[in-house]
């Protein structure tokens, strides 16, 4: 096989592949031994007509495809390695004239990674950003410990907003018990929202033993069609009501939750604690804004296959938190009145300055020869083992090399950030 360039216009490479009679004819031959057993004819048993004779009956350009097909995917990468040439997208082939024992050439359109040169990554200039933990952030940490490690114990008296109540409800839309809409000894934290808008405040005042008929009114875009914008009466049974007994903050209670022995040592801690994350928040911005610079300074053209892709991969990852709520992006499109194609309209802007981004950095990557250690490797995959609580074993064996590779470009990109931030001129 010989691969010859033709020309590239903006991202479209086209170029040539051409194939010998010689080698046309062994990918015949070839073809003929994988699907010679697909054939029947009369005098041979399965599998043993002879080549010529399959021809005969069925044309002679009968193993012409399998034969162009093989050919193809067994050099297209091969040609693509040999012209250095870096594909996005899917080829279009066109095909000269195929003879019997003669040569032909395939002609390849497809789009490739756009070269650039990316500039003014070094020396940005950007104002220091300081974050400082005040008393009352330390005030705030420590208030919820208190509330993680506070108990419930059963309150003799009416509930109220903050309250707990153990209930029974059976939910009903006129004579008509609802699916789903059915529980027992259900724990509901009233000023929680995590009921119906207007459940949990009509149950305000009740105590152990009453009885209620809720009414509510289910909102236009529930997500079950039929309750949508119906009204509803949940009856109500409350078993009892419970209040939050907070522990006493003393040097007992930093000893229980932390390894702290005093009070005053837990906050200094806490106060740690909070600068440091407080510090990474200032860094990240910092970085954000490095990496908008880069951004805006260059002005590069971002193929449409690639802004398409990425489309794709958001709304791939929108569907799925949907999921996690229980919906689906089908549903979410009848709440909004919008139809796929019009939302994935409105995320273009987005996913081409995503990608746009990553071209710019994995460019600058390269260009400082920054790669992924064995060290960077091994640090990534301790804290995905911490992450999912799995040996470091366990998480090489599930990652596979398709996704070993992605963590190396990820690696990769991160330092690479990091280096344009190390680069930087804060201010």
């Amino acid at each position: 096989m010989k691969s010859t360039f033709i020309s590239k216009e903006k991202n479209d490479v086209k170029f040539t592949m051409e194939f010998t009679a010689e080698e046309f004819e062994a990918a015949i031959i070839a073809a003929y031994q994988e699907n010679k057993g697909k054939f029947n004819i009369d005098g041979f048993r399965k599998g043993k007509a002879p080549r010529k004779l399959i021809e005969t009956h069925y044309g002679e350009d009968v193993f012409f495809e399998d034969a162009i097909n093989n050919l193809f995917s067994q050099n297209y990468f091969k040609a693509l390695d040999e012209l250095n040439i870096n594909v996005i997208d899917r080829p279009n082939a066109d095909f000269s004239e195929i003879k019997k024992g003669e040569g032909f050439n395939i002609t390849i359109t497809v789009t490739a990674y756009p070269e650039f040169e990316v500039k003014d990554y070094k020396g940005v200039e950007v104002d220091k950003v300081e974050m400082s933990v005040t008393d009352e952030d330390i005030d705030a940490e420590i208030n919820n410990l208190l509330q993680r490690n506070a108990r419930m114990i059963v309150a003799d008296r009416p509930a109220k907003e903050g309250d707990t109540v153990i209930i029974d409800y059976a939910g009903f839309v006129g004579e008509n018990q609802f699916e789903g809409g059915t529980s027992e000894n259900y724990p509901l934290k009233l000023g929680s929202n995590s009921f119906i808008p207007g459940f949990e405040e009509q149950l305000i005042g009740c105590a152990a033993g009453d009885e209620k008929d809720v009414v509510v009114t289910f909102p236009e875009e529930y997500h079950a069609p039929d309750l949508a914008g119906a009204e509803a009466i949940f009856k109500c049974k409350v078993h009892e009501v419970k209040e939050e007994e907070l522990p006493e903050l003393n040097d007992e209670f930093a000893k229980d939750v932390s390894e702290c022995d005093t009070l005053e040592e837990l906050k200094q801690d806490t106060k740690e604690r909070l600068q440091k994350s407080a510090d990474a928040k200032a860094q990240a911005q910092m970085k954000n804004t490095v990496i908008e610079k880069i951004f805006n300074a260059n002005d590069i053209e971002v193929p449409a296959v690639m802004v398409e892709e990425e489309v794709d991969n958001m709304l791939n990852e929108f569907d799925q938190q949907l999921r996690y709520q229980g919906l689906n992006l089908e549903q979410y499109f009848q709440y909004v009145q919008k139809d796929a194609a019009s939302f994935r309209e409105e995320l273009k802007d987005e996913a081409h300055n995503k990608v746009k981004t990553r071209m710019i950095v994995s460019a600058i990557a390269e260009v400082e020869k920054i790669e992924a250690t064995e060290e960077d490797v091994n640090k990534e995959l301790e804290l995905m083992a911490i992450q999912y609580n799995l040996d470091v074993d366990k998480i090489k064996t599930m990652l596979g090399a398709e996704n070993f590779a992605a963590l190396d470009k990820d690696i990769k990109m991160k330092k690479a950030v990091d280096f344009v931030f190390d680069n930087a001129k804060i201010k």
